[in-house]
């Protein structure tokens, strides 16, 4: 990964391993959102998964409330990535939306991490996803900086 990649988002392979393997290499992302009193705040989100190459997603277990409410009234999200051990931080800023289409809740809730299905058996929560406009951030090849063309 370096900062010559191409003009747009597209996720590669092995970052996508990073992110999807984040909550069982204890490394769960890091997202930050602006509630319904405009306060930031910052909660860990170990379901955090690769949606598609320009799209992050990660399941909400509270479908009222938190995240869900914040997102409503200003979608704009920052989810942060974090390996100490490889001096790696990625911050991926984009723009959240709750989904809608019965099949793709289902898939969210199906693609998050057993431990976080298992926080949520009923399924009461709900699935988020992320439009990336830029990704940045530093990894052992180099910097990073994607930006939606």
């Amino acid at each position: 990964m370096s900062d010559s990649a191409p003009a747009g988002i597209a996720l590669s392979d092995e970052l996508a391993s990073r992110i999807n393997n984040s909550l069982a290499d204890g490394l769960p992302m890091l997202v930050a959102y602006v509630n319904g009193d405009s306060q930031a705040r910052l909660s860990f989100r170990g379901s955090a998964h690769v949606h598609s190459a320009d799209q992050l997603q990660f399941w909400a277990r509270k479908a009222e409330g938190g995240v869900v409410e914040g997102i409503a009234g200003n979608p704009k999200v920052t989810l942060m990535y974090r390996d100490p051990s490889t001096r790696t931080t990625i911050f991926f800023y984009g723009r959240a939306h709750t989904a809608t289409d019965p099949a793709m809740i289902e898939r969210i809730y199906d693609e998050s991490p057993e431990p976080e299905r298992n926080a949520d058996p009923e399924k009461k929560g709900a699935g988020i996803i992320v439009d990336l406009d830029l990704v940045q951030g530093r990894t052992p090849d180099g910097p990073l900086n994607l930006t939606r063309a």
